[in-house]
C-alpha cells in the first residue's frame, strides 16, 4: 500500500496553477495585496487541479500513540493522560472538539499504538501497531516492519475519511512523550544540534529539559538513523502516531487533497513524509508555528511558511481546524471577487 501510495503522488497542476496567477492579477485590488491568501489559492488549484475544488468536508484525524521513553521522565504528565484524552476526543470535549466545530470540521481519532484498550466509537479508528514503542533511548522504537505498518495506518484512515467525502485534512496528535521523538528526528533531518531543537512539551522545568536534551542524544547514539532512509528514522527515532501521521498526508497527497499540518508532533511526520515522497510537500499547508524551538526549523527545512504564529503548543490539530477557514477563505476570494472588468473598475495604468 506504501509503494503504491508514493507512485500514486503527482506534481503540482501547473495548468490550473498559472489560471488562478491569471485571475489573481484580474482581481479588484492592487497585485499582490493579499498576500498569502493568494498564494495559498494558487497551491490550492495546483494540489485540486481547478480553481473551484470544493473544501466543505473537512476532517482534523488525530493520531495517537504511547512512548516508551516516558519511562525517562521526560513529560510532566504520567502515559495514563493518552488515553483518557482520547476518550476526552471522542466525548467531544478537548479543545480540538471546540475548534473543529467553529472549522465545521469532524475530528477522528486513529489509534496507532496507545497503550491500552480503548472502547468501540464510531469516530474511533483502530489500527493499533503495538502499546506503545519502545524506549528509544536503549534501541529502536520500532522495527522497519511497523514503521510501514504505522505509516500505513494513516493511509487507511485517510481512506476511510475520504469515502465519507474529504476536501480538506488536518493533522492532529496525541501522545504523552511525543515530543522527545519529534526533537530526534528534527535533529536528524536538520542537522541542528539536539539542544538547539528540544523544548518544554508539556512544560518541564528547565532541568528536566536538560535531562531531555540528555536522552534525545543518547537515543541518537544508540540508534544512529540514517537521514537519507525515512523508514529508518521512523523506526529507530519515532513514535506510532508519527507514522501515522506521515501516513495521513501521503495518502492525502495521492488523492489531491490538501494537507493542514499542525504543529510539532505533526511537522516531524511530514518530515518522514518528505523524505519518502519529496512531491509530498507541496500538498503540506503549514498551519502554525508552535513555540516548540525545533519547530521553525523544520518548517525551514520543509519550505514551509506557516499561516499563524499564536505561541500554539497543544497538538492535537488545534491549529489546522483555526487554519481551515483561512484556506477556505483564499479559495472564496479567487472564486467570488470581482474581476476589474466584471466591476467595471479601473485598473492600474
Amino acid at each position: 500500500m506504501l509503494e503504491q501510495t508514493i507512485a500514486a503522488i503527482a506534481p503540482l497542476d501547473e495548468k490550473s496553477m498559472a489560471a488562478a496567477r491569471e485571475r489573481q492579477a484580474e482581481l479588484t485590488k492592487p497585485a499582490g495585496s493579499l498576500g498569502r491568501l493568494e498564494s495559498l489559492s494558487i497551491q490550492l488549484a495546483g494540489i485540486t487541479g481547478r480553481l473551484d475544488p470544493p473544501l466543505t468536508e473537512r476532517a482534523i484525524i488525530v493520531a495517537a500513540g504511547d512512548h516508551g521513553v516516558t519511562a525517562e521522565g521526560v513529560s510532566a504528565y504520567p502515559a495514563a493522560v493518552t488515553p483518557q484524552m482520547v476518550l476526552n476526543f471522542l466525548n467531544g470535549g478537548a479543545a480540538i472538539n471546540v475548534l473543529a466545530r467553529q472549522a465545521g470540521a469532524r475530528v477522528v481519532v486513529l489509534d496507532a499504538g496507545v497503550a491500552a484498550d480503548l472502547p468501540a466509537h464510531p469516530d474511533l479508528i483502530s489500527r493499533k501497531v503495538g502499546y506503545g514503542t519502545a524506549n528509544v533511548s536503549q534501541g529502536p522504537a520500532m522495527t522497519r516492519a511497523q514503521a510501514i505498518e504505522a505509516i500505513e495506518a494513516g493511509l487507511a484512515a485517510v481512506t476511510r475519511e475520504y469515502e465519507r467525502g474529504l476536501h480538506l485534512v488536518g493533522t492532529g496528535d496525541m501522545g504523552i512523550g511525543n515530543t522527545t521523538p519529534s526533537s530526534a528526528i528534527c535533529a536528524v533531518f536538520t542537522g541542528a544540534a539536539v539542544a538547539e531543537v528540544t523544548g518544554r512539551g508539556t512544560g518541564i522545568d528547565e532541568a528536566t529539559r536538560r535531562h531531555k536534551i540528555a536522552v534525545v542524544e543518547r537515543a541518537l547514539a544508540v540508534n544512529r538513523p540514517d537521514p537519507q532512509d525515512g523508514l529508518d528514522v521512523l523506526a529507530k527515532a519515532g513514535g506510532f502516531e508519527i507514522g501515522a501521521i506521515a501516513g495521513v498526508i501521503l495518502g492525502a497527497a495521492a488523492r489531491r487533497i490538501p494537507v493542514l499540518v499542525d504543529g510539532f508532533i505533526s511537522t516531524a511526520g511530514a518530515m518522514i513524509a518528505a523524505a519518502l515522497a519529496p512531491l509530498s510537500r507541496h500538498y503540506m499547508i503549514a498551519a502554525h508555528r508552535s513555540v516548540e524551538p525545533g519547530h521553525r526549523l523544520m518548517q525551514e527545512h520543509l519550505d514551509l511558511q506557516p499561516i499563524f504564529q499564536l505561541d500554539l503548543r497543544l497538538g492535537e490539530g488545534t491549529g489546522a481546524a483555526l487554519a481551515m477557514p483561512v484556506v477556505a477563505s483564499a479559495m472564496a476570494i479567487l472564486n467570488e471577487m470581482a474581476t476589474f472588468s466584471s466591476a467595471n473598475v479601473s485598473n492600474k495604468e
